[in-house]
């Protein structure tokens, strides 16, 4: 590791005259913390690697260089009980066994989405969406007299991942609800599917599976009536742990849908989630080049901008994701089967780092959704590191002048220059020669960057959230940043009558249901 000393002396000619100098100020104000980074394992008719172990244990756990957290299978619609038995498709839930089995033994998240109901539960009896001439046309749709075997569906489902040594964290509604497909697929409007949520979301069994959290449909755009119309009603409130949604044709902040979903997801404490995106799946027989490698680092920063918890890519392993598939003509780093692309490397950046952390407000944040040439975030993470995000895609140098809230004492610069592997994730240490909280770091043209300083806890003193005064000697519950809330629900803080505190799953009627 490269080390850099910031003297004095260093401070005032760090950046040279020909370098363009940015200030970015860091705020103390809190805004959502991170819960991770994933993708997703999805086998049948997208790709057939659920069985294939090797990506998941390139990709997950705080030991890998990625760092991934949250895994995203498919529930498709053909298994029938507990027998194993499919009603003639190739689809089955055995498929994303094996990755989900490495995840969770590496600490991570799985959550597994529907593509369909079973066929018999649908208006057009089967599982495809009903979009193509020889299904006539027929909107596939959950039928009414149906809704109340959903979430008894959904519990099958857990119960055979369970069997498998697989405990699920989480169930969604639908896979893009919005989107009339001929593949596997139904569609929802917002108002059916807060009847369904709403009068019989009760049944799912969070008992029996740990505390499994409910998430709303995903739409294909993030289209936030899909959520506000649950959030809306209190019944459904109570029921919905997470909201999610793509961001397929809709930038984070360009469009406004994600951010705009946000915004109430945070009034009452729910987790917010991207679950489904690849930017560059439609680039042909090629590798992405690294300005596209920069502009997926920009829309992970986006949808961080945006209020995101968790942010989930579509494929691990294709020629435009993160594990390469062993085909040569997408180039040289692909040829060799399961290796990590650059991609993989870009996402390391947040995975490894953003993850379990709370966002910062700066001084240039995207409040307008403008796409910007250079783009920045930060995020306090146990108190004791401050993290700033710096992505630029000109081909200008520039020196980035910090001025931070609190007094850090040193740190790393972890770089990003290129599609080579030795230009990614290069780390240098920051080394100061007292505790400050304004200096300049590089940020050199066309580079992703990350740093990682040190709070000087010595004397800086960060000051938690007021506790809010108990009336009894019951438990307090409050949201990730410390704030009391009205309404408990989902993952949260519970301080309790002895002065501890731990982070729990909190169920119907603030009901205890996990610890972590």
């Amino acid at each position: 590791m490269k080390r850099i000393l910031l003297s004095l002396f260093a401070l005032v000619v760090f950046g040279s005259v020909h370098a363009k100098t940015i200030t970015l100020t860091v705020k103390t104000t809190h805004r959502q913390t991170v819960t991770g980074f994933g993708a997703a394992c999805c086998d049948g008719a997208m790709r057939p690697y659920g069985t294939d172990k090797k990506p998941a244990q390139l990709l997950y756990g705080p030991t890998s260089k990625v760092g991934l957290n949250i895994l995203r299978v498919e529930i498709s619609p053909s298994f029938n009980g507990d027998d194993g038995a499919s009603w003639g498709s190739t689809y089955n839930w055995e498929g994303g066994v094996p990755s989900a089995q490495v995840v969770k033994q590496r600490g991570g998240i799985v959550f597994g989405t529907p593509w369909s109901p079973p066929g018999d539960f649908k208006t057009n009896g089967t599982a495809q969406g009903g979009n193509s001439e020889d299904q006539g046309w027929q909107r596939g749709e959950l039928r009414e007299d149906c809704y109340e075997k959903f979430f008894p569906w959904l519990n099958s489902y857990l119960k055979y991942m369970k069997s498998r040594g697989v405990k699920v964290d989480a169930v969604s509604v639908q896979n893009e609800p919005d989107w009339w497909v001929n593949y596997s697929g139904c569609l929802y409007t917002p108002q059916q599917q807060l009847n369904l949520v709403k009068n019989y979301a009760h049944m799912l069994d969070r008992e029996t599976y740990s505390g499994v959290r409910l998430i709303s449909a995903e739409p294909l755009g993030f289209d936030p009536r899909y959520s506000n119309m649950l959030l809306n009603d209190k019944t459904a409130r109570e029921q919905i742990d997470i909201i999610a949604g793509h961001i397929y044709g809709h930038a984070p902040l360009q469009s406004g849908n994600l951010k705009d979903a946000a915004v109430l997801a945070a009034k009452y404490g729910k987790e917010v989630w991207m679950t489904e995106h690849s930017s560059t799946d439609n680039i042909g027989e090629r590798l992405p080049t690294w300005h596209e490698q920069l502009l997926f680092a920009e829309e992970l920063n986006e949808c961080m901008l945006a209020g995101c918890t968790g942010y989930i890519y579509w494929y691990m392993r294709a020629h435009w994701a993160f594990v390469s598939t062993g085909e040569a003509k997408y180039g040289a780093a692909n040829k060799t089967k399961n290796r990590l692309l650059p991609r993989a490397y870009v996402m390391a950046h947040f995975a490894k780092n953003v993850t379990g952390s709370t966002r910062l407000e700066t001084s240039l944040d995207m409040t307008s959704g403008t796409e910007a040439e250079r783009e920045y975030s930060a995020y306090i993470k146990d108190d004791s590191l401050l993290i700033v995000m710096a992505i630029d895609t000109t081909a200008e140098n520039s020196t980035l002048r910090l001025r931070l809230p609190y007094l850090v004492k040193g740190g790393k610069h972890i770089l990003s220059t290129g599609n080579e592997t030795t230009e990614l994730c290069q780390e240098s240490e920051i080394v100061l020669e007292e505790p400050t909280k304004t200096f300049l770091v590089d940020m050199p043209a066309r580079s992703l960057n990350t740093y990682v300083l040190v709070i000087d806890n010595e004397t800086t003193a960060i000051t938690t959230p007021e506790m809010a005064t108990a009336k009894s000697a019951k438990s307090q519950f409050y949201d990730l940043q410390g704030r009391p809330m009205p309404e408990p629900r989902g993952l949260c803080i519970e301080r309790r009558a002895d002065g501890t505190s731990r982070k729990v799953y909190l169920g119907p009627r603030g009901r205890v249901i996990s610890v972590k």
